[in-house]
Parts: C-alpha cells; sequence; structure tokens
C-alpha cells in the first residue's frame, strides 16, 4: 500500500480564486470518471472493487464541496468567496447527478453483500436508501426536475447565508451607556471622531453587551437591530427556499420537507420530531415560568411596576448570578486568557484521548491569524486542525467546525477547521467568559470527532458521518469538562497572579449556571419548532413573519415585537432546514453519556472507552448502537430530566 500523503488541503484556500476553481472541477472530473468505471465493470462485479469506486467518487466531490464551503465562510477575498460559491454549485450539480443516475444505481443494487464485514454491509445499505432518497428509481423527467431543483436550493441556500452574513449593524453610542461593561472590552472599542463608540450586530459584540449593558434603551435598540439582519432581502428568499424544499419532497413523495428530512435520522420522522420538541416544551413548562417570576422580581427592584422585556433576560440572570452567588460571567474572566485556554484545552483533550498535538508553522493558510496543529499517536499523524478563531469583515460570524479533507485509512488523513469569533489577543490580553470556554470545547468537540472518526475504511462513514441528530451529542458532552475545577486548574489561571482559577468559584459558577436555565431551553425549543414548522406546513402563502411571532409567543414568555423579523436572520434554516431540533436530541443524549463519567471521573480511563466506543467507529454504524455499546444499555431520558431539575 503506497504511503498516506501529507496533509495540505489548506493550500487550496491560500492560493488564488481560479486554482480552487480548477481543482473542484478536477475532482467533478475524476468523480464522474470513477462513477462510470463502476458502471462499467461486467457483473457480477467485484463488490470491494467496485465500492472503492463508489467511495471515493462521492468523497471527492464531498471534500471539494466542503473546502469550497469553508473559503464562502472564512477567506478575505470578496473573488474568493465568489469563486468558491461557483465550485459549492458546480459540486450540488455533480452530486446531484451522480445520486440520479440509474445506470450507478443498478451497479450498486447488483453487489452481493454476503460474506462482508458489517460497516461494508452497512454501506451498502445506506448509500442504496440514499439513492432511493434521492429519485434515482423515478421517471426521467422528474430525475430532471429534482436535478434542477436541488442545484437551485444551493444557490438559494447561499443567498438566505450571504444576507445574513454581510447584514452587519451598528449602534453609535455614548460612552456612558457601555457602564457595566468589562474594561478591557471598552478599551478595545474607543469612541470615535463624532465621541460616540460604535457597536454592532456580531457576535462578541452583541453577547457582551446584552449581559452587561445596564442602559435598557441601548440594549433593546441593539437586540432589535440584531433581529432585523437578514431583512428586508430573506423576507423574499425564505419563501423560494421553503417553496422549493416543499417541491422537491413532494417530487420524490413525501408530504413534506419536514419529513423528507428527519426520515433518516434517529428520531424517524416528523411527527415524531414535533413530539420531541413539545415533550422538551412540557418537560421545562414550569422551570421557565419560575424564571420569568425570578427575573422580572429583579427587575421590580429597580423599576416597580416594569414588565420583563426579551432584552432583558441575559442581563437580569447576569446580575442575579453575581448577587446570589458572587459567580457572574465576568467572574472568570481573568483566569481565561485566550492562549492558555487554547493550549490547555489541547492538552486535556491529548490527556483525555491519547492525542499529542505539534505545532505546524509553515502550512499554507487563508488567513495570516490561522493556526495550524498536527495530531499524532505514537508517532502516526492522525490528521490536522486549524484554528481561525478571531472575527474579522466577510468571515462567518458564529462557530463552527468545517472540513477540509475527508479521512479514510490507508488513503487519506482528516483534515478540519474551527471557524470562531473570540476575542482577539493585542496590546492587551483577550479574556473569555466562562461561555466562550463551553463554546471552544464544543466546537473542539466536533473536531477531535472528526480526527478520531476518521480513520475507518471507507470515506462514507469517516468523521461525524453519523446520523444528523446525534452529532452534536460529542459536543455537548466535552463541554462538562469546563466545570471541573480539576480540570480548570490546570490552564485557567490568573492573567496577572498566575494562581489558578479557585475551585471554591469553580462551584459557585456551577450553581450560578442554573438561573433561567428553563428560559434558555424554552429558547431552544422555540428555534426548534420553528425550524420544524416552516418546513411541515405549505409554503404557498405562509406568512413566515407570523409563524414565527405565534411559535415565539408560545415558547417563551415574551410577545413578539413588531419591527423584527427573527426568520430572516435565522442562519441554521440554510444548513439545518427542518432539523434544529437535534441541538435538544443530541443534548438527552449527552446528559446520558455523562452519567458514565460522573460515575467514573472526569479524568479516567472511561474516555479512552468512549473513544473507541463512539468516537473511532465514526458512522460505520448506527448511532444508537454506538450509544449502547457505550453505555450498556439503550440512551433514555432520565438523565437529561435530572439535569433539567436540578438546582
Amino acid at each position: 500500500m503506497p504511503p498516506v500523503p501529507p496533509p495540505e488541503s489548506s493550500r487550496l484556500l491560500a492560493g488564488p480564486p481560479q486554482a480552487l476553481l480548477a481543482a473542484c472541477r478536477e475532482a467533478v472530473r475524476r468523480a464522474r470518471e470513477g462513477a462510470a468505471r463502476l458502471a462499467a465493470l461486467p457483473a457480477p462485479a467485484p463488490r470491494d472493487e467496485a465500492l472503492e469506486l463508489f467511495d471515493e467518487a462521492f468523497a471527492l466531490l464531498a471534500d471539494a464541496g466542503a473546502r469550497a464551503s469553508l473559503a464562502r465562510s472564512v477567506h478575505p477575498d470578496a473573488a474568493m468567496r465568489t469563486a468558491a460559491e461557483t465550485a459549492e454549485q458546480e459540486v450540488e450539480s455533480a452530486q446531484a447527478a451522480l445520486s440520479l443516475d440509474p445506470g450507478l444505481y443498478g451497479a450498486l443494487s447488483a453487489l452481493d453483500a454476503g460474506g462482508a464485514d458489517a460497516a461494508t454491509r452497512w454501506l451498502l445499505e445506506k448509500s442504496l436508501r440514499d439513492f432511493r432518497r434521492a429519485g434515482v428509481d423515478r421517471d426521467p423527467a422528474t430525475r430532471a426536475r429534482v436535478q434542477a431543483l436541488r442545484e437551485e436550493l444551493t444557490r438559494i441556500g447561499q443567498d438566505f447565508a450571504r444576507h445574513i452574513k454581510d447584514d452587519v449593524r451598528s449602534l453609535g453610542l455614548d460612552p456612558a451607556e457601555l457602564e457595566g461593561l468589562p474594561d478591557d472590552w471598552r478599551r478595545a472599542r474607543p469612541a470615535g471622531p463624532d465621541g460616540k463608540v460604535k457597536v454592532t450586530t456580531d457576535p462578541t459584540d452583541l453577547v457582551p453587551f446584552m449581559t452587561y449593558a445596564r442602559s435598557e434603551r441601548a440594549r433593546e435598540a441593539l437586540w432589535r437591530l440584531s433581529r432585523q439582519r437578514g431583512h428586508p432581502a430573506n423576507l423574499e428568499t425564505l419563501p423560494r427556499l421553503l417553496g422549493r424544499r416543499a417541491e422537491l419532497a413532494r417530487l420524490l413523495g413525501y408530504p413534506s420537507w419536514a419529513e423528507y428530512a428527519a426520515e433518516d435520522k434517529m428520531v424517524g420522522g416528523e411527527a415524531a420530531a414535533a413530539e420531541f420538541v413539545a415533550g422538551i416544551a412540557r418537560a421545562a413548562e414550569g422551570r421557565m415560568r419560575r424564571d420569568q417570576v425570578e427575573l422580572t422580581e429583579r427587575k421590580r427592584r429597580d423599576e416597580p411596576g416594569a414588565a420583563l422585556q426579551p432584552w432583558d433576560g441575559a442581563f437580569l440572570a447576569e446580575r442575579l448570578k453575581s448577587e446570589r452567588h458572587r459567580a457572574g460571567s465576568q467572574a472568570a474572566r481573568p483566569y481565561l486568557e485566550y492562549r492558555r485556554v487554547r493550549d490547555g484545552l489541547l492538552d486535556l483533550t491529548g490527556r483525555l484521548f491519547g492525542i499529542e498535538w505539534r505545532r505546524v508553522g509553515d502550512a499554507p493558510i487563508w488567513h495570516p491569524e490561522v493556526e495550524v496543529f498536527d495530531a499524532s499517536e505514537g508517532g502516526r499523524l492522525l490528521g490536522r486542525i486549524y484554528l481561525d478563531m478571531h472575527p474579522r469583515d466577510g468571515k462567518y460570524k458564529h462557530f463552527a467546525q468545517f472540513t477540509l479533507a475527508t479521512g479514510k485509512r490507508g488513503a487519506r488523513l482528516p483534515e478540519g477547521a474551527l471557524v470562531c469569533n473570540f476575542p482577539r489577543p493585542g496590546s492587551s490580553p483577550a479574556l473569555l467568559e466562562h461561555g466562550d470556554l463551553r463554546t471552544f470545547l464544543h466546537e473542539l468537540g466536533h473536531l477531535v470527532h472528526h480526527l478520531l472518526g476518521g480513520q475507518v475504511r471507507w470515506a462514507a462513514q469517516s468523521g461525524v458521518a453519523t446520523e444528523w441528530d446525534f452529532v452534536e451529542a460529542p459536543s455537548q458532552l466535552l463541554e462538562e469538562w469546563a466545570w471541573d475545577p480539576e480540570v480548570l486548574a490546570g490552564f485557567a489561571r490568573h492573567v496577572e497572579t498566575g494562581e489558578p482559577i479557585p475551585a471554591d468559584l469553580v462551584r459557585r459558577m456551577k450553581a450560578a449556571d442554573e438561573t433561567a436555565k428553563g428560559l434558555g431551553i424554552r429558547q431552544q425549543t422555540y428555534y426548534a419548532a420553528l425550524s420544524l414548522e416552516l418546513h411541515r406546513r405549505d409554503p404557498a402563502g405562509l406568512d413566515t413573519t407570523r409563524l414565527a411571532a405565534e411559535l415565539y409567543e408560545a415558547h417563551t414568555p415574551f410577545r413578539h415585537v413588531e419591527g423584527t423579523w427573527p426568520e430572516a436572520s435565522f442562519g441554521h434554516l440554510e444548513s439545518y432546514s427542518a432539523l434544529y431540533y437535534t441541538y435538544l436530541w443530541s443534548l438527552v443524549i449527552a446528559k446520558d453519556l455523562f452519567t458514565v463519567f460522573r460515575r467514573e471521573g472526569l479524568l479516567s480511563g472511561a474516555a479512552r472507552r468512549y473513544r473507541k466506543a463512539v468516537l473511532e467507529p465514526g458512522g460505520s454504524r448506527k448511532a444508537a448502537e454506538l450509544v449502547q455499546d457505550f453505555l450498556g444499555r439503550p440512551h433514555g431520558f432520565e438523565a437529561f430530566r435530572a439535569w433539567l431539575d436540578a438546582g
């Protein structure tokens, strides 16, 4: 077997736009060539040879599309972002064509799975199912319309995402209106020539401002601005997105896009997904109402008779955390300097899962701030990661893991990127909040899953290629390590004194985290219900703003605020479509997985067993089987309910 080539996918993002496009087109050419070779194999075709051609053809397209998606989301050059959009569209066209090719489907259907290992049998079963879900068994006219719709949906989805990413709104505020914000945050935003401080709707501004700013007028103004992003463009784009998805689902024999999207997930269908969301909402109802009373009482201590407003929630919860527990969100900031956190979390994941991290100084990168690390074990290279961690114009505004290369044992090393928007180190230290630490751990969890699960035989089963509603569980599980005093003491050290974070402070922070928990869960059920209902209902004549308002009032204690359009800035509608419920579904599983670590210890050998049972198999088995292997039983709801009712 030839040696595995070194990781180098980032060179395509470090070069000119035409090189990215050319590489994409070469991948499309090679994929089509491989598919044609498979279809032309004489029957009965050798199973392993046929599956190798199939697996590589779709892996070529998946990686080309993933690199283009990353470039579209983060590259500083607008020309590269435009080229990446074109590349994504061409990849989608090629993927649609192959998935609708009856000759390819026929060749795969004729393969004999007898004597194959379980992963290969599952690959064949799932691939044939996906061909049918794509519409390969429909008549030629239907297949042509399906392909056209898929290509159009790619373009519409890109438009929807771009209308949000590029719509950064801002307020000009008097310095006095920044009262309550951390000193370093204020120092990083000096007043301009007009004496005003610019505060934007980017997360690095929005989240701290909504948490700490004492000026309710300013909080309300920024809150409204943040819920106007993507408007008015996406009020036209979203109905087109919903309409084309609904048409595609009907062509494929499904009553709605929600049913189509949920059918092959752990949940099994739209009705089960809707009942799951409703069940979580019912479970959190009482706690949300108690939160509403507590936050209202706290507001009325300062403003007798005042009503609780949606822009008050984070601010008042922060006040209660500080007053009750002396552990507000700023309490940990002096101990969470960005570089120490980065190094500490890499060290933690290394200890847990047996990974050795090494900084790479000469890798091609798309921006000077990107940092590169290789992961190895016992001298064997496992893959490469890229950290793009700070905000800039034209960059994706949230936090996510992106793929550059899909791992495949003996053929290709996995490569992935973390795209985040944490404060940037500069003349003064960049201090994170504890919520930032949890986010960092969460996204790093995806990356570790991508690396450790990227050593399997088939690329189609590599990394996070599990059912979509399980994908978040490993990352949500890893967040639990952010609450352990022993873990934090290893890297959370005071930026001035070097003293480790006090264990008592960590315990008080954990107690404070119970504040407004029910309200937080019901915010999530709102987004899950909105995602699902937008795709369950007939899009013809659907008033998306009215639906968003009705669901907001049903799932939260607040009234809809006129002049805001939350659905227009709901970026997950592009990538997750009807499936935002998956965050809650995965959370239920993550809480159950954590029962093992709570019993045996966070730094115990359970982590290596978990690696072997859940992370390493990637998507080579069904997610429910992976979880049962680790727990020794099917997963359940009890651990989540205990967590929800705690405190």
